[in-house]
């Protein structure tokens, strides 16, 4: 369903319509749906992928935070006589996954075109919903996408891509050229599937703390490990850092695009005395 001339879309909101046929079948091909299942659509927009999907799962609820939208929608939903869309006007960052998927038996799959500029801080908030979301179809800025399929060694791999494949099995489905939107965006695009039944296999002791220790790794990428820990947690003192990385058998002039998940999962519990407040010092 191509987008109406007469719809502007608003820039602010990282509007691009999907418009493209073939490539919405590829979409709903490869995401893999029973029949049975309850899809959370994340910005259904003018229902391009609302109504090929209302066909193929038992019930679709659509998050958009365009009010106009909402209501062409509706509109068009009644008019094709659709009973299994419920749509609701909110901002899917304010949105509570819970309680969406509380009236489903508590899990539900996600799929969505993303407005690019909230990718990340959807990403996480999709990453602390893993426990109601079983699986999301996601399509990203093609660049943000390779970010989350990287693997060690890569310039592409930081911490998004760790603490992502940390919660999920993370596969690359589909790139989607700009001219398949209207209007098109700048760059191209990747749908990613995010299977969080499948995470890393081996846990994190304490999974804020590894947290916190990826991000330090990544935050200062081209320094060493040691230094770019130092840099975040300048509290810490070096040779204790020092001390926890020859316990968890890490280089520390290795950088942290070199490490794997199982590398910072140890990281973090060689340096676990820095995050345990009943303790001074390590």
């Amino acid at each position: 369903m191509k987008a109406s001339h007469s719809f502007r879309a608003r820039k602010r909101l990282g509007q691009h319509f999907l418009h493209d046929s073939s490539v919405i079948r590829q979409i709903i091909r490869r995401a893999g749906f029973e029949p049975d299942a309850v899809v959370v659509e994340i910005g259904p927009g003018l229902g391009a992928l609302t109504f090929p999907l209302a066909e193929s799962v038992r019930q679709v609820i659509g998050i958009e935070k365009d009010s106009r939208l909402t209501e062409i929608l509706k509109d068009r939903l009644i008019e094709k006589g659709i009973q299994n869309v419920t749509l609701v006007n909110q901002d899917v960052l304010k949105a509570d996954l819970g309680e969406t998927a509380r009236p489903f038996g508590g899990r539900i799959l996600v799929i969505g075109n993303l407005p690019y500029n909230i990718s990340s801080p959807f990403l996480e908030k999709l990453i602390q919903s893993r426990e109601v979301v079983t699986r999301a179809v996601l399509m990203f800025q093609a660049e943000v996408g390779r970010r989350l399929v990287a693997s060690p060694g890569n310039k592409q791999y930081g911490a998004m891509t760790v603490l992502a494949q940390y919660h999920a099995r993370i596969s690359p489905l589909i790139e989607i050229p700009k001219e398949a939107f209207h209007p098109p965006p700048k760059v191209k695009s990747m749908v990613v599937e995010l299977d969080f039944t499948r995470p890393h296999p081996t846990r994190a002791g304490n999974e804020e703390a590894f947290k916190k220790v990826v991000r330090a790794a990544f935050a200062h990428r081209r320094k060493t490990i040691i230094n770019s820990i130092k840099g975040t947690f300048s509290e810490w003192r070096q040779d204790e850092i020092l001390l926890g990385m020859e316990k968890s058998g890490i280089d520390p002039k290795k950088r942290a695009e070199m490490l794997e998940i199982d590398d910072f999962i140890r990281l973090t519990e060689g340096l676990d005395c820095f995050f345990d407040k009943a303790r001074a010092s390590c």
